[in-house]
Protein backbone atom coordinates (compact mmCIF):
# COMPACT_ATOMS: atom_id res chain seq x y z
CA UNK A 1 0.00 0.00 0.00
CA UNK A 2 1.16 3.83 -0.96
CA UNK A 3 2.72 5.30 2.26
CA UNK A 4 1.55 8.61 3.48
CA UNK A 5 2.98 12.08 2.59
CA UNK A 6 4.27 14.49 5.27
CA UNK A 7 4.82 18.03 5.47
CA UNK A 8 6.64 19.33 8.70
CA UNK A 9 5.65 21.76 11.70
CA UNK A 10 6.70 22.13 14.62
CA UNK A 11 4.24 23.01 18.07
CA UNK A 12 4.84 26.52 18.94
CA UNK A 13 7.04 27.51 16.20
CA UNK A 14 6.99 29.41 12.90
CA UNK A 15 9.74 27.15 11.04
CA UNK A 16 8.43 24.82 7.94
CA UNK A 17 8.65 24.13 4.52
CA UNK A 18 6.67 26.46 2.40
CA UNK A 19 4.00 24.72 0.29
CA UNK A 20 2.94 26.71 -2.72
CA UNK A 21 2.22 29.92 -1.62
CA UNK A 22 2.38 29.53 1.90
CA UNK A 23 4.96 29.88 3.91
CA UNK A 24 3.46 28.88 6.69
CA UNK A 25 2.91 25.00 7.62
CA UNK A 26 -0.68 23.82 6.77
CA UNK A 27 -2.32 21.93 9.72
CA UNK A 28 -3.57 18.98 8.43
CA UNK A 29 -3.31 15.00 9.35
CA UNK A 30 0.23 14.02 8.25
CA UNK A 31 2.27 16.56 9.46
CA UNK A 32 5.14 16.12 11.77
CA UNK A 33 4.39 17.89 15.19
CA UNK A 34 7.47 17.63 17.40
CA UNK A 35 7.72 19.24 21.02
CA UNK A 36 9.62 22.53 20.85
CA UNK A 37 13.01 22.62 22.10
CA UNK A 38 13.22 23.54 25.78
CA UNK A 39 10.02 22.29 27.03
CA UNK A 40 10.04 19.06 28.66
CA UNK A 41 7.68 17.31 30.56
CA UNK A 42 7.74 14.94 33.32
CA UNK A 43 9.88 11.20 32.22
CA UNK A 44 6.28 9.29 32.56
CA UNK A 45 3.67 10.12 30.60
CA UNK A 46 5.83 13.21 29.03
CA UNK A 47 7.08 14.18 25.79
CA UNK A 48 7.62 11.01 22.72
CA UNK A 49 11.33 9.96 22.02
CA UNK A 50 12.61 11.86 18.90
CA UNK A 51 14.96 9.77 17.14
CA UNK A 52 17.08 10.19 13.56
CA UNK A 53 18.85 8.13 11.86
CA UNK A 54 18.19 4.36 10.55
CA UNK A 55 20.73 1.97 12.58
CA UNK A 56 19.28 4.50 16.22
CA UNK A 57 16.01 3.90 15.35
CA UNK A 58 16.29 0.35 14.78
CA UNK A 59 17.54 -0.04 17.95
CA UNK A 60 15.53 2.24 19.98
CA UNK A 61 12.79 0.05 18.33
CA UNK A 62 13.88 -3.02 20.39
CA UNK A 63 12.83 -1.31 23.79
CA UNK A 64 10.29 1.47 22.79
CA UNK A 65 7.20 1.00 21.12
CA UNK A 66 7.49 3.08 17.56
CA UNK A 67 4.44 5.88 16.80
CA UNK A 68 5.92 6.47 13.46
CA UNK A 69 8.91 5.94 11.33
CA UNK A 70 9.21 9.30 8.89
CA UNK A 71 11.47 8.60 6.25
CA UNK A 72 12.49 9.22 2.36
CA UNK A 73 12.88 7.02 -0.02
CA UNK A 74 16.10 6.39 -0.74
CA UNK A 75 16.75 6.08 2.61
CA UNK A 76 13.88 3.47 2.74
CA UNK A 77 15.48 1.35 -0.43
CA UNK A 78 18.94 1.80 1.46
CA UNK A 79 17.74 -0.01 4.69
CA UNK A 80 15.48 -2.77 3.90
CA UNK A 81 15.18 -3.47 7.91
CA UNK A 82 13.08 -0.52 7.94
CA UNK A 83 10.31 -2.30 6.34
CA UNK A 84 9.11 -4.03 9.10
CA UNK A 85 7.44 -0.81 9.94
CA UNK A 86 5.74 -0.52 6.94
CA UNK A 87 2.49 0.33 8.45
CA UNK A 88 3.61 3.05 10.46
CA UNK A 89 5.59 4.70 8.14
CA UNK A 90 5.59 8.30 6.37
CA UNK A 91 7.09 9.42 3.00
CA UNK A 92 8.93 13.13 3.72
CA UNK A 93 10.44 14.43 0.78
CA UNK A 94 14.77 15.09 1.47
CA UNK A 95 13.90 18.83 2.06
CA UNK A 96 11.84 18.02 4.54
CA UNK A 97 13.94 15.69 5.77
CA UNK A 98 16.89 18.24 6.44
CA UNK A 99 14.50 20.31 8.11
CA UNK A 100 14.04 17.69 10.80
CA UNK A 101 17.76 16.60 11.18
CA UNK A 102 20.06 17.74 13.81
CA UNK A 103 23.05 17.16 12.35
CA UNK A 104 25.06 19.26 9.37
CA UNK A 105 24.04 16.25 6.94
CA UNK A 106 20.52 13.97 7.00
CA UNK A 107 20.20 10.56 8.02
CA UNK A 108 16.56 10.95 6.29
CA UNK A 109 14.88 8.54 9.07
CA UNK A 110 13.72 9.61 11.98
CA UNK A 111 11.46 8.12 14.74
CA UNK A 112 8.91 8.97 17.01
CA UNK A 113 8.41 6.70 20.25
CA UNK A 114 6.49 6.26 22.98
CA UNK A 115 8.40 7.55 26.44
CA UNK A 116 9.13 4.22 28.74
CA UNK A 117 8.24 5.85 31.64
CA UNK A 118 10.63 4.56 33.24
CA UNK A 119 10.42 4.83 37.37
CA UNK A 120 13.21 5.61 39.96
CA UNK A 121 10.62 4.17 42.60
CA UNK A 122 11.24 0.82 40.51
CA UNK A 123 15.06 1.09 40.40
CA UNK A 124 15.37 1.85 44.13
CA UNK A 125 13.60 -1.11 45.28
CA UNK A 126 14.07 -3.96 42.94
CA UNK A 127 17.93 -2.99 41.17
CA UNK A 128 20.56 -5.49 42.26
CA UNK A 129 23.61 -3.52 39.81
CA UNK A 130 22.75 -0.06 39.76
CA UNK A 131 24.34 3.32 38.43
CA UNK A 132 23.99 6.68 39.94
CA UNK A 133 25.24 9.47 38.22
CA UNK A 134 25.75 13.18 39.62
CA UNK A 135 25.75 16.38 37.29
CA UNK A 136 26.93 14.44 34.50
CA UNK A 137 26.27 17.10 31.97
CA UNK A 138 27.83 16.22 29.08
CA UNK A 139 25.52 14.27 26.43
CA UNK A 140 28.38 12.06 25.38
CA UNK A 141 29.34 10.97 29.21
CA UNK A 142 25.78 9.89 29.71
CA UNK A 143 25.37 8.41 26.98
CA UNK A 144 28.74 6.05 27.04
CA UNK A 145 27.48 5.50 30.88
CA UNK A 146 23.72 4.04 29.96
CA UNK A 147 25.40 1.85 26.70
CA UNK A 148 27.69 0.41 29.01
CA UNK A 149 26.06 -0.19 31.92
CA UNK A 150 23.07 -1.85 29.53
CA UNK A 151 26.30 -3.89 28.06
CA UNK A 152 27.66 -5.08 31.59
CA UNK A 153 24.43 -6.55 32.50
CA UNK A 154 22.83 -3.58 35.34
CA UNK A 155 19.61 -3.17 35.98
CA UNK A 156 18.84 0.71 36.05
CA UNK A 157 20.60 3.91 36.33
CA UNK A 158 19.73 6.76 38.89
CA UNK A 159 20.09 10.58 37.50
CA UNK A 160 20.73 13.45 39.74
CA UNK A 161 19.49 17.17 39.15
CA UNK A 162 21.97 18.23 36.69
CA UNK A 163 22.71 15.33 34.40
CA UNK A 164 22.17 15.46 30.58
CA UNK A 165 18.84 14.49 29.79
CA UNK A 166 18.83 10.46 28.49
CA UNK A 167 16.36 11.20 25.49
CA UNK A 168 18.20 14.49 24.39
CA UNK A 169 19.09 14.06 20.85
CA UNK A 170 23.05 13.75 21.54
CA UNK A 171 22.68 11.28 24.45
CA UNK A 172 20.76 8.52 22.12
CA UNK A 173 22.95 9.08 19.52
CA UNK A 174 26.28 8.03 22.40
CA UNK A 175 23.97 5.49 24.09
CA UNK A 176 22.47 4.03 20.43
CA UNK A 177 19.48 4.00 22.25
CA UNK A 178 20.36 2.38 25.59
CA UNK A 179 17.74 4.40 27.38
CA UNK A 180 14.97 2.73 25.90
CA UNK A 181 16.04 -0.95 27.01
CA UNK A 182 17.44 -0.16 30.57
CA UNK A 183 15.25 1.45 32.86
CA UNK A 184 16.78 5.00 33.73
CA UNK A 185 15.08 7.54 35.92
CA UNK A 186 16.24 10.71 37.59
CA UNK A 187 15.91 11.40 41.57
CA UNK A 188 15.51 14.42 43.13
CA UNK A 189 17.40 13.65 45.80
CA UNK A 190 20.95 11.46 45.22
CA UNK A 191 21.86 11.10 49.27
CA UNK A 192 19.07 10.45 50.00
CA UNK A 193 18.37 7.72 47.27
CA UNK A 194 21.84 5.98 48.09
CA UNK A 195 20.78 5.72 51.55
CA UNK A 196 17.24 4.08 50.82
CA UNK A 197 19.77 1.72 48.59
CA UNK A 198 22.18 1.26 51.66
CA UNK A 199 18.95 0.09 53.78
CA UNK A 200 18.14 -2.53 51.59
CA UNK A 201 21.99 -4.03 51.98
CA UNK A 202 22.87 -2.40 48.39
CA UNK A 203 26.67 -1.59 48.77
CA UNK A 204 26.94 2.25 47.20
CA UNK A 205 31.01 2.83 45.73
CA UNK A 206 31.66 6.14 45.37
CA UNK A 207 34.26 6.86 42.65
CA UNK A 208 36.50 9.81 43.72
CA UNK A 209 39.91 10.48 43.42
CA UNK A 210 41.03 11.53 47.04
CA UNK A 211 40.15 9.93 50.58
CA UNK A 212 39.37 6.61 48.37
CA UNK A 213 40.85 3.27 48.27
CA UNK A 214 42.19 1.05 45.39
CA UNK A 215 39.29 -0.50 43.52
CA UNK A 216 41.21 -4.31 43.93
CA UNK A 217 40.18 -3.24 47.61
CA UNK A 218 36.91 -3.08 47.32
CA UNK A 219 34.76 -5.97 48.82
CA UNK A 220 34.11 -8.97 46.36
CA UNK A 221 31.27 -9.98 47.21
CA UNK A 222 28.03 -8.01 47.58
CA UNK A 223 24.77 -10.33 47.88
CA UNK A 224 22.10 -8.10 47.77
CA UNK A 225 23.76 -5.91 45.34
CA UNK A 226 25.88 -3.18 44.34
CA UNK A 227 25.56 1.07 43.38
CA UNK A 228 28.47 2.69 40.97
CA UNK A 229 28.41 6.30 41.79
CA UNK A 230 29.79 8.74 39.59
CA UNK A 231 29.84 12.33 39.18
CA UNK A 232 31.00 15.05 36.87
CA UNK A 233 34.85 15.23 35.64
CA UNK A 234 35.11 18.46 36.35
CA UNK A 235 33.56 18.73 40.14
CA UNK A 236 33.53 14.95 40.48
CA UNK A 237 31.20 13.80 43.49
CA UNK A 238 29.68 16.12 45.68
CA UNK A 239 30.81 15.23 49.85
CA UNK A 240 27.29 14.61 50.55
CA UNK A 241 26.85 11.93 47.94
CA UNK A 242 30.49 10.44 48.71
CA UNK A 243 29.54 10.57 52.66
CA UNK A 244 25.87 8.40 51.80
CA UNK A 245 27.87 5.87 49.94
CA UNK A 246 29.75 2.92 52.00
CA UNK A 247 33.19 3.68 50.66
CA UNK A 248 35.35 5.32 48.40
CA UNK A 249 37.00 3.64 45.10
CA UNK A 250 39.74 4.72 42.75
CA UNK A 251 41.11 3.24 39.42
CA UNK A 252 44.33 2.79 39.81
CA UNK A 253 46.46 4.48 37.10
CA UNK A 254 50.04 6.32 36.08
CA UNK A 255 50.98 9.54 37.02
CA UNK A 256 50.75 10.52 33.56
CA UNK A 257 47.48 11.64 33.54
CA UNK A 258 45.64 12.86 36.74
CA UNK A 259 41.94 11.60 36.18
CA UNK A 260 39.63 10.00 33.41
CA UNK A 261 36.53 11.37 31.98
CA UNK A 262 32.99 10.43 33.57
CA UNK A 263 32.38 8.16 30.56
CA UNK A 264 35.66 6.08 30.61
CA UNK A 265 36.10 5.78 34.38
CA UNK A 266 32.20 5.17 34.40
CA UNK A 267 32.68 2.12 32.13
CA UNK A 268 35.80 1.11 33.60
CA UNK A 269 34.38 0.34 37.27
CA UNK A 270 30.68 -0.81 35.23
CA UNK A 271 33.12 -3.51 33.74
CA UNK A 272 34.90 -4.41 37.07
CA UNK A 273 31.47 -5.38 38.35
CA UNK A 274 30.25 -6.59 35.60
CA UNK A 275 30.07 -10.46 37.06
CA UNK A 276 28.29 -9.02 40.96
Amino acid sequence: APRARASFCLYGDHTGVPDGNHHQPRKRQNQICLPPAGRRKAPHGGWPVFAEGPKLCLELARGCTLQTLYATEKALAHTPELEAFAGKTVLVTEPVAQKLSGTKTSQDVFGVFEHPGWQAADILAKGRRILALEAVQDPGNVGTLLRSAAAFGFDGVLLSKGCAAPFAPKTLRASMGAAGRLPVAPVQDLPQALQQLRARGVVCLAAALYHSRPLDEAPQGYPDGLCAVIGSEGQGLTDAAVQACDMAVRIPMTDLVESLNAGVAGSVLLWHFRGV
